[in-house]
């Protein structure tokens, strides 16, 4: 009788999955499929390279179980999962293999519109470390099952009351909770209530607008910036789940955290480092938690500084007015308006070429870190760009990126 034929079965966790597709589309084989409740990895296909490990937001995607290969989740029993099962024992290994496949659990929350728009995506030209010198992240320290509550300290709309954007800076008090959070790292809400098939709404997943030590330093607190959203891609009609609950939180209520996520999307902490950060809309969440972890610690941070930042005009970007105040031998800001009126549409790939100079001699530092953050649609912009400003400067664009992504310098998340 030969050896049995046993495998680790690669499994992504539904409970913290957001659906973002981020797995699906890092796959080099085509093992990860979804329908409109769950992502799953196809046994018979998965080879177990890990290329989707490290761009999950989450962590969902590193799930594993030993297992006889013949006794395999199928695919059709993972789509109905609401959880992973538990670890099973390895059956009677001199006894013949003649089980069947397990057997379904329960069936998982499907996907809403609030999920597909809020959702973050991370690119295939993205770093898959954090750079060298990034504090150590912490992660999934409290899941669903253990949520932390949270209480809001404060709630203020960022953008004009004329603004399409109803765009808010929200700040929650973590109590006495162990929660901590570095500066590009994610945290997930769970929305209370449940879906139209009647399960919990599965987590909505923010980026920390807030440094390490708090919107306000020496509290255990913290920042998110947040879009009601009222319409999707399309511009038809939805009421955003999670937006909307959070938008209209008042001072006292409580809300579900689960998380910390997030191991590369982190700043650098060497002196030398210098950060080019471009972002549209709530895409600025990470990138106001870099700049205040920079400004308040000025004297550890001496290299260079730029911000590109898109918006349809100055009434829909968020943290306008505070950015204006700061000098610009410490953050050279860059601007990018689309629909300003009496002005060309501008956007940040614009922007990026107008400062080709400045950009391409960051680009070409060894201590220079790119993060890119905000709609799906700017990332080809923004990488073309670069390509053009680096050949203007005698660079090859590709070889940079190349080098840039190994190093842990380029880091893009976009939804």
């Amino acid at each position: 009788m030969g050896a049995p034929d046993i495998i680790k079965q690669h499994l992504i966790d539904p409970e913290i999955c957001i659906r973002c597709n981020t797995c699906e589309d890092t796959c080099p084989i085509d093992a990860i499929t979804h329908d409109d409740r769950n992502y799953v990895v196809r046994a018979d296909v998965c080879n177990g390279c890990n290329a989707c490990l490290s761009p999950c937001p989450t962590g969902a995607i590193d799930n594993w179980r030993t297992m006889l290969r013949g006794q395999a989740y199928p695919i059709e029993a993972q789509l109905l999962w609401d959880e992973l099962p538990a670890e099973m024992p390895l059956p009677d290994l001199d006894a013949p293999d003649d089980s069947a496949p397990a057997a379904a659990v329960s069936g998982a929350a499907a996907a809403d519109n609030d999920a597909a728009i809020q959702s973050v995506e991370t690119s295939r030209h993205t770093s898959p470390r954090a750079p060298w010198s990034a504090a150590h992240p912490y992660v999934n320290l409290h899941g669903v099952r253990a949520p932390v509550t949270a209480t809001v300290a404060g709630n203020y709309r960022l953008t004009a009351a004329d603004a399409s954007s109803d765009i808010h800076h929200i700040v929650l008090d973590l109590g006495t909770h162990f929660f901590p959070i570095l500066e590009g790292q994610s945290i997930g809400i769970l929305p209370p209530g449940t879906d139209a098939a009647g399960k919990p709404h599965y987590i909505r997943m923010y980026s920390v607008a807030s440094p390490r030590d708090g919107e306000r330093p020496g509290y255990n607190n913290l920042a998110l910036t947040v879009k009601r959203v009222e319409q999707d891609h399309d511009g038809k009609p939805v009421r955003g789940v999670a937006s909307n609950y959070l938008c209209d939180l008042a001072k006292g209520d409580t809300v579900q955290v689960v998380g910390p996520f997030g191991s590369t999307f982190l700043m650098p902490n060497h002196a030398e480092a210098s950060v080019m950060m471009i972002c549209t809309g709530t895409g600025s969440a990470p990138m106001r938690a870099m700049t205040e972890r920079m400004r308040r610690n000025l004297a550890q941070f001496s290299g260079r500084r730029m911000l590109f930042f898109g918006a349809r005009n100055a009434a829909e970007l968020p943290y306008f007015g505070p950015l204006l105040k700061l000098p610009r031998d410490f953050l050279d800001i860059h601007f990018a308006f689309s629909r300003d009126p009496g002005s060309p549409r501008r956007y940040v790939q614009d922007a990026i070429r107008e400062a080709a100079e400045s950009v391409a001699a960051l680009l070409g530092d060894a201590n220079g870190h790119v993060y890119i953050c905000g709609l799906k649609g700017m990332e080809d912009g923004v990488l073309a760009a670069f390509e053009t400003v680096c050949a203007s400067a005698g660079l090859n664009w590709q070889a940079l990126e190349t080098t840039m992504k190994a190093e842990g310098r380029l880091h893009i998340e976009t939804y």
